[in-house]
C-alpha cells in the first residue's frame, strides 16, 4: 500500500502541474490525492487516528488563510487600496519601477504576495497604457511580491506554514530574511532599470472619484486592516496562541468596525460592503487546494517516506544548503506550498529548532524561487492570467532577472550565516 499511495501522489502532482492541458482544476485534483493517500493509509495500517493529528495542524493553516483573504477583501470592497496609487505620481519610467517595485515588496509583506500583486497590477492599468511597458512592470510586481512575502510570516503561504509549524519566530524570520529579500528585488530592479530607461509609459487613466463618505470609509479600513494583521505577530508573541487565533480575532475586530461605520444604511447599500461579499470574493478553490495537498503530504509523512527521502538527499548531496537551494529552484516548476510542506515533514525540530538556519534558508529559497518561471507562484499565475502574459515571455524577459536576484538574495543570507 505505501507504493500505491507513492504512485497515486505522483499521478496526482503530475495532473496538478498539467492542470491546463488536461482541463482539469487543480483542486479537484489535489482532494482527491489527498484522500486516497490517506485511504491507502488507512486500509494499510488499520489506524486512521494519524489523521487527526495532521488534520489539526492543517487546519490551523486554512483557518489563517480563510481570515486574511476575508479581511484584505473586506477592505479591498471599501476601496482602501485606491488610497495607495495616490503615493505614485511620477510620469517618468524609472522612478515609477522603483517606486511600484518598493511598494509591492513592503505591501506583500503586510498583507501576503497573492493579493499584493493583484492589487498592484489593477493600479498598473490606471497608471500605464502601453502594454509592452506594463509587462515588463508586472514581471517586477511579481518579483518583488515574492521577496517581499518571504521575509515575513504572513506575507506568503509557505512562511505562514512555517511560522505556524514552529518552525520560524516573526522576529527571527524578519531579523534575517530582510536584507536578504531586499536584494533578491534590487538586483532585478537595477537591471530592469536600463532596459526600460526609453520606454513609454502611456497615458494615465483619470483616476476614481470618491465621495467624502467614500475616502472617510476607505482610509479607516485601510489602516484597520494593515493594522490588525501587522497586530497578528504580536498578538502572537504576547499570547502565545497559535497565529490564526489573532487573524480570527483582527477579522472580528474589522468586521464589527466595518458594521459600526454603515449602521445608518439600509441591507441593499451596505450589502457589497459586507463581510458576507467578501467571503464571496475570497479564492476558496485555493484554500481547498491546500488542503487538498497539505493532506497528501501527510499521509507520505506517516508512511515514513519524507524521512527517508531526507536521509537519502543528506547521503547523496551532503550539503544541507545545496539542497534547500535546490528545493528553491524546483518551486519555479512546482508548487512551493507541497514543497516546503514536505521539507518539515522531511526534517524535525529537533534536528533543527526553530529560527535554524536552514528554516529560515527555506524561507527564503521557495519564496523567491517560484519568481523564476511565472508558473511558479501564486502571484505568477494570478497576473498571468489578468495580463495575458506568455510563458515565454516572462521566461525570456524576467525569469533571468529573477534568477540572479535568487542567487544574489541567497548568497547574502549564507555570507551573514
Amino acid at each position: 500500500m505505501g507504493i500505491a499511495s507513492i504512485i497515486v501522489f505522483i499521478l496526482g502532482y503530475l495532473a496538478i502541474t498539467l492542470e491546463h492541458p488536461l482541463k482539469i482544476n487543480k483542486t479537484a485534483t489535489a482532494l482527491v490525492t489527498g484522500v486516497l493517500v490517506w485511504t491507502l493509509y488507512a486500509i494499510s495500517t488499520g489506524d486512521a487516528s494519524e489523521l487527526g493529528h495532521h488534520l489539526a495542524s492543517t487546519s490551523e493553516i486554512l483557518f489563517f488563510l480563510l481570515g486574511a483573504m476575508t479581511l484584505v477583501e473586506l477592505v479591498d470592497a471599501h476601496q482602501g487600496f485606491y488610497f495607495v496609487s495616490r503615493l505614485i505620481k511620477t510620469d517618468k519610467v524609472i522612478k515609477l519601477l522603483w517606486i511600484v517595485g518598493l511598494i509591492t515588496f513592503f505591501m506583500s509583506a503586510v498583507l501576503d504576495n497573492l493579493t499584493s500583486s493583484i492589487v498592484m497590477v489593477t493600479l498598473l492599468r490606471k497608471l500605464i497604457s502601453n502594454k509592452e511597458t506594463r509587462k515588463y512592470f508586472v514581471g517586477i510586481v511579481v518579483i518583488a511580491a515574492n521577496a517581499g512575502g518571504a521575509w515575513s510570516p504572513i506575507g506568503d503561504v509557505t512562511t505562514t506554514m512555517l511560522w505556524i509549524g514552529g518552525q520560524i519566530s516573526a522576529t527571527g524570520i524578519i531579523q534575517s530574511l530582510l536584507l536578504p529579500s531586499l536584494v533578491a528585488l534590487l538586483v532585478p530592479l537595477i537591471i530592469a532599470s536600463y532596459v526600460l530607461k526609453n520606454q513609454a509609459i502611456g497615458q494615465a487613466a483619470a483616476s476614481v472619484a470618491l465621495s467624502s463618505t467614500e475616502e472617510r470609509d476607505g482610509k479607516i479600513m485601510l489602516f484597520a486592516g494593515a493594522g490588525s494583521l501587522i497586530g497578528v505577530p504580536i498578538f502572537k508573541t504576547l499570547t502565545h496562541l497559535p497565529p490564526y487565533m489573532g487573524i480570527l480575532l483582527a477579522l472580528g475586530i474589522v468586521w464589527i468596525l466595518s458594521e459600526l461605520l454603515h449602521s445608518e444604511k439600509d441591507e441593499e447599500a451596505k450589502k457589497h460592503l459586507s463581510v458576507g461579499y467578501a467571503l464571496t470574493k475570497i479564492d476558496t478553490s485555493s484554500i481547498l487546494f491546500f488542503l487538498g495537498i497539505l493532506l497528501a503530504i501527510g499521509g507520505l509523512e506517516s508512511f515514513g517516506y519524507l524521512h527517508a527521502l531526507s536521509d537519502q538527499l543528506a547521503h547523496a548531496l551532503g550539503n544541507q544548503n545545496l539542497i534547500v537551494t535546490i528545493i528553491g529552484l524546483a518551486s519555479a516548476v512546482v508548487d512551493n506550498v507541497p514543497l516546503v510542506a514536505a521539507t518539515m515533514g522531511m526534517y524535525s525540530l529537533t534536528d533543527f529548532p526553530m529560527d535554524h538556519v536552514m528554516w529560515e534558508y527555506l524561507a527564503f529559497c521557495a519564496g523567491t524561487g517560484g519568481s523564476i518561471l511565472i508558473i511558479g507562484s501564486a502571484a505568477g499565475v494570478a497576473v498571468m492570467g489578468m495580463e495575458k502574459i506568455e510563458f515565454g515571455w516572462y521566461l525570456k524577459k524576467i525569469g533571468f532577472l529573477a534568477l540572479l536576484g535568487y542567487f544574489a538574495g541567497a548568497g547574502l543570507y549564507l555570507l551573514l550565516h
